[in-house]
């Protein structure tokens, strides 16, 4: 199983993780996740005016974003005929992930780790809608972050 990243930093001012990085975490949550195929995702940074649009007009949220998720959703016959399997793309705002960061007192990096654990997870099909589901997601991601390295994220401090 290997990840392709296809990467869009559209805020070079502002500091966000090369592709070594997002490739290091995307890697693990697939292992973590179970995935045995190969898998594409595309990654793109925005700005905050870009983060409210998209949140605007798929969620209905007139307010910018950590990270939004948009699976592809290929039907199982299309998918069985890939190499590498297209899941969809990514999109983090940094100014976002930035102030949360500061304000909940977490690493930078860590905090980013976990918008693209958060993100990839949505791309393949975990959410948290209903408490089960966020549970679920939440017990996926804290496992995944662990194997980095990083604290669970939902530990209040």
């Amino acid at each position: 199983m290997t990840p392709t990243i296809e990467l869009d930093d559209a805020c070079s001012d502002r500091w966000t993780p090369d592709h070594k990085f997002c490739h290091r975490i995307v890697e693990v949550a697939c292992r973590v996740a179970g995935l045995h195929n190969d898998v594409t995702i595309s990654l793109r940074f925005v700005d905050a005016w870009e983060s409210l649009a998209l949140n605007k007009r798929y969620r209905e949220k007139s307010t910018a974003t950590n990270v939004l998720s948009f699976p592809i959703g290929w039907p199982e016959l299309v998918r069985d005929t890939m190499r590498s399997e297209p899941l969809g793309d990514i999109v983090i705002c940094p100014i976002v992930v930035e102030a949360e960061a500061k304000e909940q007192m977490k690493n930078l990096e860590d905090h980013w780790s976990h918008m693209l654990v958060h993100g990839f997870y949505h791309l393949i099909g975990y959410d948290h809608i209903t408490e089960s589901e966020s549970a679920t997601m939440e017990a996926l991601e804290v496992e995944c972050l662990k194997k980095l390295g990083i604290s669970n994220p939902y530990l209040i401090v």
